[in-house]
């Protein structure tokens, strides 16, 4: 779920999976999501009703009352939508297979994040967008076809196939079944192989214990995220990428991380292997502490000697944008210039670096941080522009 801020994803969100994301009380109290929510739900349909009131996520039919028949199920990530805090939006969308761009009847379109957001979608390159037109119930008939002929004259530069745009009241869940319909057509399950090396990007990271627990009723600290390839099993020894960071001799290096799995949870369902698509946690035998406060974030875990490089100093070619979106004047993007200070969004990883070296298209990025990624992958590149990092362009790791 992506869009301008508040613009309804959250309630959306709850709307198709039961499931209120925003949980952490920063984001209670200003009423605005600020990490990634995540949420799993169904998508089902009743074999006694017609299209599309047949589908839904109620495990009974709201028109007839019967029992409706599971066909696919979905994970959701929550994106913030505020300017702030584009870098977590990236970082959602790099873990997902589709999205679906929010856009409020009740505002002129597009809103500077709708436009960053569209962007940073096209970056990453997820292909597969259902634009939704929510908040029709805050506006009057001619208003709704107002804004859907802006949304439709907005979507005639962007490089997303056939857009559908779906009108909805998220408030009221008023054709939240013609979104279920156009979610089970639009979103197939991309091929992926589970004959290869496990690899998960990490998107989140937590201890899940309360305080005060005993210590022999400790549980292990949890990485969570999606895995792109492969199965992990209750019992793997998996190894986690770049790492810790250690002080040695007055250096900074990196530590890889080696533990175990001691369970696997995918919803709230305990297994014993996990494949490809979805989101799971994984429970290890790492001490919670390290765990705690998303630390991991950014990372990459899979089995020992199966995972990507990790680079210090990265290769990127370039593709720059013309101009700046996001901001309510756009300027025209210059060329990037040696010893500058980026941003990148590398998978969920996210690492200022300074410019070492230009060469053509081409340029190298001695990086603040480590990542772990493969060559032919792609990093969302922001630039420094008044307060805030705007993102001006990508890069391909080479």
């Amino acid at each position: 779920m992506v869009g301008h801020v508040d613009h309804g994803k959250t309630t959306l969100t709850a709307a198709l999976s039961g499931v209120w994301t925003d949980t952490h009380s920063e984001e209670l109290r200003k009423g605005i999501t600020i990490r990634l929510g995540y949420a799993d739900t169904t998508l089902r349909k009743c074999p006694n009703c017609d299209e599309p009131e047949c589908y839904t996520t109620e495990p009974k039919c709201n028109s007839c009352g019967g029992e409706t028949v599971p066909i696919k199920k979905v994970s959701f990530v929550d994106a913030p939508g505020h300017e702030t805090l584009m870098a977590t939006m990236l970082s959602g969308a790099a873990i997902m297979d589709g999205a679906m761009l929010v856009i409020a009847a009740n505002e002129p379109c597009p809103q500077p994040q709708t436009k960053e957001h569209l962007r940073g979608l096209e970056i990453l390159k997820v292909k597969d967008v259902i634009i939704v037109q929510n908040k029709i119930d805050l506006v009057s008939a001619e208003e709704a076809k107002k804004n859907f002929e802006e949304i439709s004259d907005f979507l005639s530069t962007a490089s997303i196939p056939d857009p559908l745009i779906i009108p909805v009241s998220a408030q009221q869940k008023a054709n939240v079944d013609v979104l279920i319909e156009a979610m089970n057509e639009k979103f197939q399950a991309p091929e992926r192989s589970e004959d290869l090396p496990p690899l998960m990007m990490i998107a989140r990271s937590f201890d899940v214990n309360k305080p005060g627990i005993s210590p022999e009723k400790l549980i292990g600290g949890v990485i969570g995220g999606t895995i792109s390839q492969g199965a992990f099993r209750k019992g793997d020894e998996i190894e986690i990428l770049p790492g810790l960071r250690r002080e040695e001799g007055g250096r900074t290096v990196w530590k890889p991380v080696r533990t175990k799995i001691s369970s696997i949870m995918r919803g709230n369902e305990s297994v014993k292997e996990a494949g490809p698509g979805g989101l799971i946690g994984i429970a290890t035998m790492l001490d919670p502490s390290l765990t705690k406060s998303d630390a991991f974030v950014g990372h990459v875990t899979g089995h020992p000697g199966d995972l990507p490089s990790v680079w210090h100093e990265i290769d990127l070619d370039i593709d720059l944008m013309d101009r700046v979106v996001g901001t309510e004047q756009e300027i025209e993007v210059e060329p990037i210039k040696m010893n500058e200070l980026l941003m990148l969004n590398v998978g969920t990883a996210r690492t200022a670096g300074v410019v070492k070296e230009l060469s053509g298209s081409g340029i190298t990025i001695e990086l603040h941080l480590p990542v772990c990624t493969s060559e032919g992958s792609r990093a969302a590149i922001s630039r420094r522009i008044g307060y805030r990092w705007r993102l001006i362009g990508y890069g391909t790791v080479k």
